[in-house]
C-alpha cells in the first residue's frame, strides 16, 4: 500500500475521518494501532505479526531495566533486547548475504563447499523499525526516558504507519509523549500536513520516477552508452533517490501532521552542502544522527587521536553503508563516505593554519567550488549504490574516464535537462525565502497551488510507477 497509490488515499480518508469523528484519545490510539497493523498486514500478516511480538519482548526488557537496579541485570535485559532485534535483523536482511560471500570465497581458495541460502521473505522497512526499538532500550537502560507502561502506546510508536516503512527514524523520546498530549482539530496543521503530502507526491511521480526511465536502462547494459549518457544517468541517479527517498519522508511528515503528530525533518536540500560532513547533516537526517548517538559516540567518537577518530568514522560508515543493504557494493558505498569524512577532517585541520585558504572556503567562490566537488564525491559513490555489482560500477566510470564520446547509445536529454533546471530554480528559492513565508500565502492561493500540484504529478507520472527505492531497506 503506497502512499501515491488509489488504495492509501481511501485508506488514509476512512482513517482521518473517523479519527476527528472520535472524540476519546484512547479510542484514538486504538484506531491508529489497529490502522497501522492492517498497512502492514495488507502487505503481509505474519511478518505485521513478528513485528507485533518483537515490539512485545522490547516493552517488557524495558519496563525490567527500569524496575531492576541491578546493574548486571539490567545490562542482560538489555543485550536480550539488542540480540532479539538484530537478531532479527541478520537472519531476514543479512544470513544469504553471508552464506553467499562464504561461498564465494571458499570458491576462491580452491575449495568445494555449497551452503544453501535460505527462502526468507525480507520484512518491508525491518531496518527502520529495528533502530527505533534500539534507540528506545538504549535511551531507558541510560535512564534518558523512562519505560513506556502503556503496550498499546509503545506499539504505536513503533507501528504508526506514516514512519513504519521508510522512516524518519523516530526517537522514542520525541514521540511517545506526543501520543499522551491531546489532538485539536488545527486548519493551519492541515494545510501544512496537506502541502507536504503534495511535495512528496510531485516529487515521487513527477521527478523521481521520471528519472528512473534514464538511470535504468544505462545501469542495466553501461557497455552500449557513450560517457556524456553515463554521467547524465549518474545525475539522473542523484535526482531520483533524493527525490524518491525525500518525497517519502515528505508524505510521511504531511500524513502524520495530518493526524496531529510532529515527526522529525529528514531533508534539508543536501546537494547544496558545502563539504561531506554538511551532507550527512543534510542528507537522512534521521539515519546520521542515529548512527552519530548510538554508533559513533559510544566508539570513542572524536575524543581520541585522529587515527582513532579516522577509526570511528570508517567503521560508523562502513556499518551504516551494510544497513542500507545486504551487497558488497552498499559496504564499499559505506567505506567510501567513511574515507570522505576522515579527508574532510583532514583538510579542515589543515585550513585551520592556513588563514587565506579559511578565508577561500568561506567566501562565495569557495562555497560554490565546495558544492561542486560534495556533488561530484557523492554522485560517484551513488553509481556503487545504485549498480548490482562491482563490475557494472566500474564499468560505468570507465566509460566516463576513458570519454567515449562518438561511441555507444545516446539518451534523450530535453527532459532531463528541464528537470534539473526546475530542481535548481527549486532550491535557489528554498535557499534565498524563508521557507515559513511560503506557507503564509492566501488561502485560495494554496488551494491553487495545491491543486496544479496533483494535477501536475498525474499529468507528469509515467504509466509503470517505481516502488520507492527505500522499501528495499
Amino acid at each position: 500500500m503506497q502512499f501515491c497509490s488509489q488504495k492509501f488515499f481511501l485508506f488514509f480518508l476512512l482513517i482521518f475521518s473517523l479519527y476527528w469523528a472520535l472524540p476519546w484519545r484512547r479510542v484514538r490510539v486504538g484506531l491508529l494501532l489497529a490502522a497501522s497493523f492492517y498497512f502492514y498486514a495488507s502487505w503481509n500478516k505474519w511478518l505485521a505479526l513478528l513485528i507485533c511480538v518483537s515490539t512485545f519482548v522490547d516493552y517488557l526488557m524495558a519496563l525490567g531495566m527500569e524496575r531492576s537496579t541491578v546493574d548486571w541485570r539490567r545490562k542482560l535485559l538489555l543485550c536480550i533486547s539488542l540480540f532479539a532485534n538484530l537478531g532479527l535483523l541478520c537472519y531476514f536482511k543479512y544470513a544469504n548475504f553471508f552464506l553467499t560471500s562464504l561461498n564465494d570465497a571458499l570458491k576462491a581458495v580452491g575449495m568445494s563447499a555449497s551452503f544453501h541460502t535460505l527462502k526468507v521473505l525480507l520484512p518491508v522497512g525491518i531496518s527502520f523499525y529495528t533502530f527505533e526499538a534500539i534507540n528506545y532500550v538504549v535511551d531507558v537502560y541510560r535512564r534518558r526516558i523512562p519505560a513506556e507502561r502503556n503496550l498499546g502506546d509503545f506499539m504505536l510508536f513503533i507501528l504508526f504507519f506514516p514512519h513504519l516503512i521508510a522512516g524518519p527514524i523516530v526517537r522514542a523520546r520525541d514521540f511517545l509523549p506526543q501520543i499522551k498530549r491531546p489532538k485539536r482539530w488545527s486548519w493551519a496543521r492541515m494545510y501544512l500536513g496537506t502541502g507536504y503530502f503534495l511535495m512528496g507526491l510531485v516529487k515521487k511521480l513527477a521527478i523521481a520516477d521520471r528519472m528512473a526511465e534514464y538511470v535504468d536502462p544505462v545501469f542495466a547494459n553501461p557497455s552500449v552508452y557513450r560517457g556524456s549518457a553515463i554521467v547524465f544517468a549518474a545525475i539522473a541517479y542523484a535526482v531520483q533517490i533524493y527525490c524518491d527517498f525525500s518525497g517519502y519522508s515528505d508524505m510521511a511528515i504531511g500524513t502524520a501532521h495530518m493526524l496531529g503528530y510532529k515527526l522529525a525533518r529528514n531533508f534539508n536540500m543536501p546537494y547544496l552542502a558545502v563539504n561531506i560532513a554538511d551532507f550527512w547533516h543534510r542528507w537522512h537526517i534521521s539515519l546520521s544522527s542515529w548512527l552519530r548517538d548510538y554508533l559513533f559516540i559510544p566508539l570513542g567518537g572524536s575524543r581520541g587521536t585522529r587515527g582513532q577518530t579516522a577509526r570511528n568514522l570508517l567503521l560508523t560508515m562502513t556499518l551504516g553503508g551494510l544497513w542500507h543493504g545486504a551487497s558488497w557494493t552498499f559496504v564499499f558505498w559505506g567505506v567510501l563516505h567513511g574515507l570522505l569524512l576522515v579527508i574532510h577532517r583532514l583538510f579542515r585541520d589543515f585550513s585551520k593554519g592556513h588563514v587565506r585558504l579559511e578565508r577561500f572556503w568561506c567566501s562565495v567562490p569557495g562555497k560554490l567550488l565546495g558544492m561542486f566537488l560534495t556533488f561530484t564525491c557523492v554522485t560517484i559513490g551513488w553509481v556503487f549504490f545504485r549498480a548490482t555489482t562491482f563490475g557494472t560500477a566500474f564499468t560505468l566510470l570507465h566509460r566516463v574516464a576513458v570519454w567515449h564520446s562518438g561511441l555507444g547509445t545516446p539518451i534523450p536529454l530535453l527532459n532531463l535537462r528541464c528537470t534539473l533546471l526546475f530542481l535548481w530554480i527549486c532550491h535557489a528559492v528554498g535557499y534565498w525565502v524563508p521557507w515559513r513565508k511560503l506557507w503564509r500565502v492566501p488561502a485560495p492561493i494554496q488551494g491553487f497551488a495545491y491543486a496544479a500540484a496533483l494535477v501536475l504529478a498525474q499529468v507528469l507520472a509515467p504509466d509503470n510507477g517505481k516502488v520507492f527505492i527505500y522499501f528495499q531497506f
